[in-house]
Parts: C-alpha cells; sequence; structure tokens
C-alpha cells in the first residue's frame, strides 16, 4: 500500500526534459515515487546526435542512449515503462490511462504531480505521395536506423534533404558524408531561416564546396513513384529525381493530450505555463519542445524548441514538484550548427524580428581574426550585433566564421543575459594568448565598432545609394587587395595615402568609406572628418559584409534609425 504522505510523480515523456525532471525529484526527496511513461523504445537518448549516427561520426547507435530503463532504475530508483502511452488524463481524480502498445492492454496510474514532456512532432504536411516507401522523417534512433536499413538496402546513391534548417543541414552534411549525392531544398529564399540572410552566405558557399545541390525560394508540391518514391515535383514544377527523401520542415508542439485534459494553450499554440513551469493546472508541469517560454528580451511569450532550454526546465521543475518555488527566467533562444568548415550562431534578436517587433534598433557588422593574425592558422569571423538605438543595450547577435564561433556566441548570450550595453561590451574582460584570441577580442571590437555608432562618433550608411554617382565612394583598401574586386563607382584611395591625396576628394560633396572589414574605413572616416568633411558615412563591415549581402540579394549594408 503507497504510505499515505509519500509523493507520486508521474512524468509522461523522457529524453531531456522528462527524465532529467524524473532525476532532480530522486535528488530531492529519496522517499518519492517515480514513474515515466515513454512511448518510445528508448527513454533517454541524445536526439541532437541523431545525423552525426547517421553520417557515421558516431558509430555505436548506444553511445546515443544516455539512460536506459535498467540504469534509471538502479541509480535513481525510477520506474519506467516503455513503449506504452497515456492516452488520457483525468484531472479530477489525478489518473491517467496508459495504453501498453505492445500488448494493448489499458491501466490507470494515479499521481499526486504530474509532468509533461512530450516535445514535439515533426511537421509533416499531407503531401500528395507521402505514403510511398523512402520517404522519412527524423525524430529519434528507430527513425535513423530505417534510414540506414533503407540505403543499404536499396544501395541509394542520391538523397533529397527537405527543409535546411539546423537538422536539416546536418543531416545533409552528414548524408553527403557517406559519399550520397545530396540535393538539399528549402521553401524559403535562405537556408538556415532563423538567421539573418546575409549571415547565411558564407554556410551556401560552404554548401557549394561541399557539393551539396542547394534550392532556395521552392518548396515540395508532390512524390511521384511506383514501389517506392522516385522523385520529388516543387511548387515551380521542377522535378528533383533520388533514391531517398527525408523531411526537416521542422516541428510543432505535441499539445494534444494536455487540450483533451482541458489544459490552456498559449499564444504560440504550445503549451501556456508560468514561470515555475506550472500548467493551467497547478498540479501539472510542462517544459521543453511543448511549452512556450518568456522571451527574455521583450518578456513575451515564446515557442523556442532548443535542448538547453528543456535541460534547466526539467532541473526546475524537479525542484518544484518536490515544494520550493523557483522560476524559469526565460530563454534567448541561443543556437549553432557546424555546416563543413563553417559554423554559425545566434543569440537573441535578429535584426528581422527586431524590425518586426517595431523596435527602434542599429545593426553594426565587425570581421576579424578569431585569433591573433600573426599566429598561424587565423580565420575570419563576422560578428553582427543588434542594438537597441534608445538605449545602447544590446538585444541580439550573430556569428559565422570557422574557428572560435562558439565562445562568441556565448558571450553575447551572457551579455544580453546581464542586460549589458555595447559600451559594457567594449570593457569586456577577455582571455587572451595568442593561439586563442587578439589583445582585443572580436567581441570587443565589435563592441567598440557598436559603440561609435550609438556615441555619434561614426555615422554607418543606412542603405546603398540609389544613385551611386552623387556619392564619393572610396575605397581605403592597398592596391592588391583592391584587384581581387570593388563596389561599383569607388575610386581606390589606400588608408596610408588618404592624408597626402585628400585633395582628390570634394569635402562638400557625400563620401562612402569602405574597406574590408571596417576598421581602416572608420579610421579614414575620423581624418576626413578632421579634415571638415562633413557628410560621411562609414559602411559598416566593409567589403565583406557587402559581399554577403550582394549574395543574399539585400540591398542594403546596414540598416540604422540613428
Amino acid at each position: 500500500m503507497q504510505e499515505v504522505n509519500k509523493l507520486k510523480v508521474v512524468i509522461i515523456g523522457g529524453v531531456a526534459l522528462g527524465a532529467g525532471a524524473a532525476a532532480k525529484v530522486r535528488r530531492m526527496d529519496e522517499t518519492a515515487e517515480i514513474v515515466i511513461i515513454e512511448k518510445g523504445p528508448h527513454v533517454s537518448f541524445a536526439n541532437c546526435g541523431l545525423p552525426y549516427y547517421l553520417g557515421g561520426v558516431i558509430p555505436d547507435r548506444n553511445d546515443l542512449l544516455l539512460h536506459t530503463p535498467e540504469s534509471l532504475k538502479a541509480r535513481f530508483e525510477i520506474d519506467v515503462r516503455t513503449r506504452q502511452e497515456v492516452i488520457a488524463i483525468d484531472r479530477t481524480r489525478k489518473v491517467v490511462s496508459i495504453r501498453n502498445i505492445v500488448t494493448g492492454d489499458i491501466y490507470e496510474e494515479t499521481y499526486h504531480k504530474l509532468v509533461l514532456a512530450l516535445g514535439a512532432k515533426p511537421l509533416i504536411p499531407p503531401f500528395p505521395g507521402l505514403h510511398l516507401p523512402g520517404i522519412f522523417s527524423v525524430r529519434n534512433v528507430p527513425d535513423v536506423d530505417a534510414i540506414k536499413q533503407f540505403i543499404s538496402l536499396y544501395q541509394a546513391k542520391r538523397v533529397v534533404m527537405i527543409g535546411a534548417g539546423f537538422i536539416g543541414l546536418e543531416m545533409a552534411e552528414n548524408l553527403r558524408a557517406l559519399g550520397l549525392r545530396v540535393t538539399l531544398i528549402e521553401k524559403a529564399t535562405q537556408v538556415l531561416p532563423p538567421f539573418d540572410e546575409e549571415m547565411t552566405s558564407r554556410v551556401v558557399d560552404e554548401l557549394k564546396r561541399m557539393g551539396i545541390t542547394t534550392v532556395l525560394g521552392d518548396g515540395v508540391s508532390s512524390f511521384t513513384g511506383d514501389d517506392r518514391a522516385r522523385s520529388v515535383i516543387l511548387e515551380s514544377g521542377k522535378e528533383v529525381q533520388a533514391d531517398v527523401f527525408i523531411l526537416g520542415l521542422g516541428v510543432r508542439p505535441d499539445v494534444q493530450l494536455a487540450k483533451d485534459a482541458g489544459l490552456a494553450l498559449g499564444v504560440t499554440g504550445a503549451l501556456k505555463v508560468n514561470d515555475m513551469m506550472q500548467t493551467s493546472d497547478p498540479d501539472i508541469y510542462a517544459g521543453g519542445d511543448m511549452a512556450e517560454v518568456k522571451y527574455m528580451i521583450d518578456g513575451k511569450m515564446h515557442w523556442i524548441a532548443l535542448a538547453g532550454s528543456a535541460n534547466k526546465q526539467a532541473r526546475i521543475i524537479g525542484m518544484n514538484v518536490c515544494g520550493m518555488h523557483v522560476k524559469f527566467r526565460g530563454a534567448l533562444g541561443t543556437s549553432i550548427v557546424r555546416v563543413g568548415a563553417v559554423n554559425i550562431g545566434m543569440t537573441g534578436m535578429t535584426e528581422r524580428a527586431a524590425k518586426a517587433a517595431g523596435i527602434p534598433y542599429f545593426v553594426s557588422y565587425n570581421t576579424a581574426g578569431h585569433h591573433a593574425s600573426y599566429y598561424p592558422g587565423a580565420h575570419d569571423i563576422t560578428i553582427k550585433l543588434i542594438v537597441e538605438q534608445s538605449t545602447g543595450r544590446l538585444i541580439g547577435g550573430e556569428v559565422v566564421g570557422r574557428e572560435g564561433v562558439d565562445k562568441r556566441v556565448d558571450v553575447l548570450a551572457t551579455a544580453i543575459f546581464g542586460r549589458m550595453t555595447v559600451e559594457d561590451l567594449a570593457d569586456l574582460d577577455l582571455a587572451y594568448a595568442p593561439p586563442f584570441s587578439s589583445a582585443k577580442d572580436p567581441v570587443i571590437m565589435a563592441g567598440m565598432a557598436a559603440e561609435h555608432v550609438y556615441d555619434g562618433t561614426v555615422e554607418l550608411l543606412n542603405e546603398w545609394p540609389m544613385d551611386p554617382l552623387q556619392f564619393q565612394i572610396v575605397d581605403v583598401r592597398r592596391p592588391d587587395e583592391t584587384a581581387k574586386g570593388m563596389l561599383p563607382h569607388a575610386i581606390n584611395i589606400p588608408l596610408d595615402e588618404l592624408r597626402t591625396r585628400i585633395a582628390e576628394l570634394d569635402p562638400q560633396k557625400p563620401t562612402i568609406l569602405y574597406c574590408r572589414s571596417g576598421q581602416r574605413s572608420y579610421f579614414a572616416h575620423q581624418i576626413l572628418k578632421g579634415h571638415g568633411f562633413t557628410q560621411v558615412q562609414n559602411m559598416s563591415g566593409g567589403y565583406v559584409v557587402a559581399k554577403y549581402l550582394e549574395q543574399a540579394k539585400v540591398n542594403r549594408v546596414a540598416i540604422s534609425v540613428r
């Protein structure tokens, strides 16, 4: 018989949130009865590692299984029931109805506290031909097993990856590593739609270098085939033939069970929770991909499906189930992905999001080596900052490069979490030695560049002029650099010659300055201002970002509302 005062916690779903919350409950309460009901065969697996298991980077599937029912029983005294599905929640009786998927038997389980960890479901539109063999989605280990078996069985040579988000790109890279010919299809006009478009230009270049064919701005219409899928028909009418088709169109919160139980949904369509992760029923908690969270930039509720938030929420749910009152402070959507030799990450608001939210802002770009330029192996890293105009507070950042992207994204995320301004960013005390960074880290340099905009020292070029001939456009790079390309209508006056050749410029004519990354053109900006030039603009990010923007077909080089 159950002890009268013994806490009983039933958790629906495993993986990061469910297993994490269960473990935390056990650490808080040694006597609690803890039951996990998991529909799938694995209670705790590394779903973020699935693309790398497919590509053989992780050779042993067991390495993805972080815990088994046996290990959770041995370490945490948790009753784990896999291949069982909760089909109903009776909130009045505090009972869940469970169906054993293997036997079909249905039984009930009581609870004191209930935790919902159902995650998200793949977004799969009802495309004609979707029933054909050879079309897959990826959410768990058996999904990847099925793809691997299909590739082997049919000796597949060609694969179509539909969706160029985080998982889509990781899957495409790993499929290419297997020697398959990969076509990546994305309905949006860019890869990685959560990012600002120009920052993804290097990713597109890297996909080309890897031999991956990319089709952008064209969505799926239908699939065709005979005994299995043979081709995908796009909305443009184009047909792409392949042996395997994988859907990576994103996910949506799995809220049907909660909705059927009468729990409130939020403005995003995900489950509504408070800052202690309680649903509209205070005895039912939820988190992870099925619940919405507070966005730390504007305080509004957003749906942010990321593993980092799920793991933190698991800990908070575990504590609050045991009687504490710990609050989840919110999320920034910090994320990163590797595509071949290029890494790209983001945190906080993109420029597009800030514009949509009506927040007055400005943007600043900076490109620098990821470590000291004189130390062998330095690679460019480009940082884009989105800054609140009225306060100088950092509200977003995006970083792209080959090395050192992760730590810069993490620094920016910490700065946004701490509500730092660009002035604070410029004053950070960061670790330095030649193999790791420069004395002025790229984040500090980015902060300094943005500070110059915020305090009015520098005026950034807002939009590429409709009539460039009305401006004098000056490229201050060296001749060996300009030989590789210049912007239209520009003249070349290297920075070190600017003072002696200043008479070649008209101080009354609007002047646009640019260099490779924005630093030398800033120096030139100050020289011209010191010589009485009154209409001088610096191109943020320089030639590097201008080429990104050109490739992205964005008719601007920076956005500034100052």
